[in-house]
């Protein structure tokens, strides 16, 4: 319930623009936020390793 209100409350304008919150547009997490593909690093990881994302490759070594 938390979760959903603060994605209603996201979608909304801020009243001052230093409020608004990077979230993960696949589930709302506020922190480990990826802006470059707008997601948080957990989704990130799953669809690299998946190869959902193009041009992304899990290094390994």
């Amino acid at each position: 319930m938390a979760r959903t209100s603060m994605m209603a409350k996201l979608r909304r304008k801020p009243k001052f623009k230093i409020r608004h919150r990077n979230r993960c547009q696949i589930c709302g997490r506020p922190r480990g936020y990826i802006g470059k593909f707008k997601m948080c690093r957990l989704h990130f990881r799953e669809l690299a390793l998946r190869g959902d994302i193009p041009g992304v490759i899990k290094s390994s070594w």
